[in-house]
C-alpha cells in the first residue's frame, strides 16, 4: 500500500468496492477513466450492478472518454443501470441498448467532450469514477493505462472514487503527461511543438478532500483482440505507402513524413504494421490509441515518439507491454484526449490522419458510424478531430461488405460524418484515389475506377453518367436511385443486381422498389 498510496491520511479512506458503489445514487452523472478500453474502473461498476440484481433501482447517466470494458459498460447496461451515455462505445449490449432507445446516447468529437465538461454543458458531475496507479503524497492521481477525459472529470466532480488497479506494473509512472487548458477567454497557446515534447506534470491535480473512497482491486483490463492482417489490409497498406512515397519524392513530406495519426481496430493496426517492412525510419506518432502495430515499429526502431492517450494493445500485446514496459515507456507519451485530440495541435504538428469508414460516396463523403444511415455502430470518436485538420487526411475501407454483397463506395452515403471537404485520400484494397484539387465529377471518377470493388464498378459509373444527363451538373444525383442502393440491401440482402438481367440498371433498382 506504500508505493500505491503516499498521503498517509487517504489510507483512512480505504474501502471495499460495495462500500464505494453505495456513494453512487440514483440519477447521478457519473465521469469515469478509460479508453477504448484500457484504464476504466471495474471493481465499482461490478458492485453497482450487484446492488441493482438485489432489488435497488438506480438509473445513472455516464461519461467515459471513449469505449471501455464490459465491467462498465456491458455490466450498467445490462442490469439497467445505464441511461445516458456519452460519447464513444464498442459493446454489444450497449449498443443494441442504443439503437433499441433503451440508452439515450449522443455521439460527440472527442475533443469536444472534455469541454463540454468544462464548460458545464453535462450538468454538475457528481462523481469522478477513476482507475488509478497510484496517488502521490500530494493527493495527485497517476493514472495507468489510460487518460481520457479523466483530468476534467476530476477537476469538475464533487467527489471523487479512485480504484488502485494492482494489476498495473509500476513501470507506467511517468509515462504520462498531463496538461489542462483554461476556458475562454482565459485560454492560452498549447505548448506542445514536437511530437515528443513533455509540457506538463506526471499526475492528475486532485484536493485530497475530494477523494471519498479508495479500493483496490487486481482485474486487468478486458483488452480485445486484433483480427489477424489479411490480404485486403496488405493491400490497402501498400497503398498508403506507396502515395506518402509519392509525396516524399514531390517534396511535400519530409523523408521522415510528419507525425501519423491512426484510428482504432483491426484495418487500422494493419495499415500502421506495413510500415514495418517499409523504408520509412525516424517516423513520430500523434494520435489516441497506441496499438499493437506501433509497438512493432518501436521494436524495429522505426518509430522514436509514440504520443497517444491510451495503450490499447491486443490480448497478446497486453502481455508483451507488460514484459517490456520499460521498455516501451522510453518512446510512448500518453497525453489527456483535451490534448492528443486537439485542433490547435494537431494543425500545428502538420498530422497525416488515417481512419477507417463504413461507406464512402462517390463524391468523397465519408460515413464512419451508422449502419445503413440508422443504425449505430461505434461512434465519430476522434477520427473528425483529426480529418479536419490534418495536413492529410486518409480514409480507409474494403471495397465490401457482407460476402461482397455490399459495395462500400455507393452513389450517396446514408449518413455523413465527414464531408468531401475534409477528406483528402481514399483508399481500400482495390487502389487509392487522390482528392485533392479535383471537382466532384472529377472525385467521382478516381474513386469509382480506382476505389470501387470490380462487381460495382459498371453500376456506379452508369449511375454517374445519367445523373450528369440531369439538368444539375455540378454534383449530380438521382437522389431516389442513390437511396435505392440501401433500400435494394434491406430488401434483398444484396446491393448487387442480376447481371442476366437488363444492363439499364435504372430499371433494375426502379423495379426493386416496387
Amino acid at each position: 500500500m506504500k508505493d500505491r498510496i503516499r498521503k498517509d491520511d487517504l489510507k483512512e479512506k480505504v474501502m471495499s468496492a460495495e462500500s464505494a458503489a453505495m456513494l453512487i445514487k440514483d440519477g447521478m452523472i457519473v465521469a469515469t477513466s478509460g479508453f477504448t478500453p484500457s484504464g476504466y474502473p471495474k471493481a465499482v461498476p461490478l458492485a453497482l450492478e450487484k446492488r441493482v440484481n438485489e432489488g435497488e433501482a438506480i438509473g445513472i447517466t455516464v461519461l467515459c472518454g471513449a469505449s471501455v470494458g464490459d465491467e462498465l459498460d456491458g455490466a450498467l447496461t445490462r442490469c439497467g443501470v445505464m441511461k445516458r451515455r456519452y460519447p464513444y462505445q464498442t459493446n454489444n449490449d450497449l449498443r443494441n441498448a442504443i439503437n433499441e432507445s433503451q440508452v439515450s446516447y449522443q455521439d460527440m468529437h472527442l475533443s469536444h467532450v472534455t469541454q463540454f465538461i468544462d464548460y458545464g454543458f453535462f450538468g454538475k458531475i457528481d462523481v469522478a469514477l477513476v482507475e488509478a496507479l497510484a496517488i502521490t503524497e500530494e493527493g495527485g492521481i497517476i493514472p495507468t493505462t489510460s487518460i481520457g477525459l479523466m483530468p476534467q472529470a476530476i477537476k469538475n466532480s464533487d467527489m471523487v472514487i479512485v480504484e488502485i488497479n494492482m494489476s498495473q506494473p509500476m513501470e507506467l509512472e511517468g509515462m504520462h503527461d498531463i496538461y489542462m487548458t483554461e476556458k475562454p477567454p482565459y485560454r492560452k497557446a498549447i505548448p506542445i511543438e514536437q511530437t515528443g515534447d513533455r509540457v506538463g506534470t506526471h499526475y492528475i491535480p486532485c484536493p485530497p478532500e475530494k477523494i471519498a473512497a479508495i479500493v483496490f482491486t487486481d482485474i486487468p483490463d478486458k483488452v480485445r483482440p486484433l483480427g489477424p492482417i489479411d490480404e485486403p489490409s496488405k493491400l490497402i497498406s501498400g497503398h498508403i505507402i506507396d502515395f506518402l512515397k509519392y509525396e516524399v519524392r514531390k517534396g511535400r513530406l519530409p523523408k521522415n513524413l510528419l507525425p501519423l495519426q491512426s484510428g482504432v481496430g483491426s484495418v487500422a493496426n494493419a495499415v500502421l504494421g506495413g510500415l514495418v517492412n517499409s523504408d520509412f525510419k525516424d517516423l513520430t506518432c500523434y494520435t489516441e490509441v497506441i496499438q499493437d502495430s506501433m509497438l512493432d515499429l518501436i521494436d524495429a526502431g522505426k518509430v522514436t515518439i509514440a504520443s497517444g492517450t491510451a495503450l490499447t494493445p491486443s490480448i497478446e500485446g497486453l502481455k508483451r507491454l507488460h514484459e517490456n514496459m520499460k521498455h516501451y515507456a522510453k518512446h510512448c507519451i500518453l497525453r489527456p484526449m483535451e490534448i492528443s485530440n486537439n485542433p490547435e495541435v494537431i494543425r500545428r504538428l502538420g498530422i497525416i490522419s488515417m481512419n477507417t469508414a463504413i461507406e464512402v460516396d462517390i463524391y468523397g463523403h465519408v460515413n464512419s458510424t451508422n449502419i445503413m444511415g440508422s443504425r449505430m455502430m461505434n461512434g465519430i470518436g476522434g477520427s473528425g478531430d483529426f480529418t479536419r485538420n490534418a495536413y492529410l487526411s486518409i480514409f480507409t475501407t474494403v471495397s465490401t461488405a457482407k460476402n461482397g454483397e455490399i459495395s462500400s463506395i455507393v452513389p450517396k452515403a446514408s449518413h455523413i460524418d465527414h464531408t468531401e471537404h475534409d477528406v483528402s485520400v481514399v483508399v481500400t484494397e482495390q487502389g487509392l484515389a487522390d482528392l485533392r484539387g479535383t471537382s466532384p465529377r472529377e472525385r467521382a471518377r478516381k474513386i469509382i475506377q480506382n476505389c470501387a470493388h470490380p462487381d460495382y464498378r459498371d453500376m456506379l459509373m452508369d449511375y454517374l453518367e445519367r445523373a450528369e444527363k440531369t439538368k444539375f451538373k455540378y454534383q449530380p444525383h438521382l437522389l431516389d436511385e442513390a437511396l435505392s442502393w440501401h433500400d435494394r440491401f434491406l430488401k434483398t440482402g444484396s446491393m448487387k443486381v442480376d447481371k442476366n438481367q437488363s444492363r439499364d440498371i435504372s430499371d433494375l433498382i426502379a423495379s426493386s422498389k416496387e
